[in-house]
């Protein structure tokens, strides 16, 4: 039992649950939720993961076998693609109604947060529009958060606009490192189509808009800190793919590009909650 349940943790690709669930629960906290409005949002939002992360390593359990991936729990053996489904089922059911607790308005757009992810999942990745999903699902994350507040206030347009832009940039820093095996398999995304090369600067720019949307979107003048964001929203996947090569090099998987999207997204939301100026 003991090794199912690690099996289910490592499945569920809890490196980006963990941070997507933080940065949920930071911003909350930074938008005025009380107590227990952070916990929903944590709470939703961890289902959320879970069932993206299973519903993944699922339908991607011969695909990992194929290409020899023995850090996948399911390819590996370590814990069954039935179980691993049963629990994205119970996860994906678990999200809207947890999320029900806040209002029904901010439960449907994590709803729809959830649904497009899956769409990821199946079919879309495997599409030139692989981004799409990751732009909703992560444009619809704030919405979430800001609208389960009381009197269901309107999220600005360039809160969703900067994780719109943070959600597509983490799609083409997570597909990097598996651009040689997803070829392989016959999966071309749209970080397949652009290479690379290709997929770098994208993840860069978006990055760098994500920043630069968080800190000349709100009213008045840019703060030296916002500033300093967009700096680091700059240098921060450059020393990031640095890092993926040295990885390359000493025969490790290059995973510094996703990180430094979630360092960024970190970065990020202390901006907005140190800022003030969301809501």
């Amino acid at each position: 039992m003991s090794s199912r349940v690690l099996g289910l943790v490592r499945a569920s690709h809890p490196e980006p649950a963990a941070a997507v669930t933080t940065v949920a629960g930071l911003l909350a906290w930074g938008v005025g939720h009380r107590l227990a409005g952070v916990a929903s949002v944590v709470l939703a939002v961890l289902a959320s993961q879970l069932a993206v992360g299973w519903t993944n390593d699922a339908l991607d359990a011969e695909r990992d076998a194929t290409v020899g991936r023995t850090d996948k729990p399911v390819a590996a053996g370590a814990v069954g693609r039935r179980t691993t489904a049963w629990a994205a089922a119970t996860a994906a059911v678990t999200c809207p109604l947890v999320a029900l607790t806040t209002n029904p308005t901010a439960a449907f757009w994590l709803t729809v947060a959830l649904v497009s992810a899956l769409l990821y999942d199946w079919p879309l990745k495997a599409t030139a529009f692989s981004v799409l999903p990751y732009a909703v699902s992560f444009g619809a994350l704030p919405a979430f958060v800001v609208l389960g507040l009381p009197g269901e206030p309107t999220p600005p347009a360039w809160l969703l606009a900067a994780a719109a832009c943070l959600g597509a940039g983490a799609h083409f820093a997570n597909v990097l490192p598996d651009l040689a095996d997803d070829a392989r398999t016959g999966v071309r995304g749209l970080p397949h189509r652009l290479g690379a090369a290709g997929s770098r600067v994208a993840a860069a720019g978006l990055l760098l808009a994500a920043t630069a949307a968080l800190v000349l979107g709100p009213p008045g003048p840019p703060s030296a800190i916002g500033l300093t964001a967009v700096g680091a929203a700059a240098v921060v996947p450059a020393v990031s793919w640095h890092a993926g090569r040295s990885a390359v090099r000493a025969g490790r998987r290059p995973v510094a590009a996703f990180r430094a999207v979630m360092l960024v997204a970190l970065i990020d939301v202390v901006l907005l909650v140190a800022s003030g100026r969301v809501v």
